[in-house]
């Protein structure tokens, strides 16, 4: 028998600009999630600790300190389920739209947005710079790959998980 996952998707109404209140609605949905439904993993939106979209907020000073401080926040205060949440993350080669996999205080993977839109009322190519790898993680030995929004349009992000063992895609997703 394949294993099962109990995934809930965290439909919240996070604001723009709160990054405080955007990571007391995650560990309080976490929670929520993790003791009434029982679920082994909690989806949040993309960028959901920034809201979406943040757009020039991105480019304050201060943004990353606030983003880093809530994942810290949500990694020491939430245990005992995965929790896939969406942020902005500055790494090597750029600033990133992410996605990272927590649980019990550690980040076990993050996956940055590979697809990146500008269009209509997308923006985003003006702040991110786009992922190129997949990524794979194990959560209770489900093999998940994790997109975000707009890679799940094309195949390449889910053909690049495939590839590195996905048998599951998890896509975030917010629009404005």
């Amino acid at each position: 028998m394949p294993n099962c996952l109990r995934i809930v998707m965290a439909q919240i109404n996070l604001l723009v600009g709160d990054v405080r209140g955007n990571a007391r609605q995650v560990i309080e949905a976490a929670t929520r999630a993790r003791d009434e439904l029982h679920a082994q993993v909690v989806v949040f939106p993309e960028l959901a600790l920034t809201g979406y979209p943040p757009e020039d907020l991105l480019l304050r000073p201060g943004m990353q300190m606030h983003v880093l401080a809530a994942l810290e926040r949500i990694k020491h205060e939430v245990r005992g389920i995965h929790i896939v949440v969406g942020h902005p993350q500055h790494a090597t080669g750029g600033l990133y739209n992410a996605a990272s996999v927590i649980r019990d205080g550690h980040i076990l993977a993050t996956a940055h947005k590979q697809h990146l839109p500008n269009y209509s009322v997308f923006d985003e190519k003006r702040y991110f710079t786009p992922g190129s790898e997949p990524c794979v993680v194990d959560i209770e030995g489900v093999r998940l790959g994790i997109t975000i929004c707009e890679d799940i349009w094309s195949p390449d992000p889910v053909q690049q998980a495939k590839a590195a063992g996905a048998r599951c895609i998890l896509n975030l997703n917010a629009s404005p």
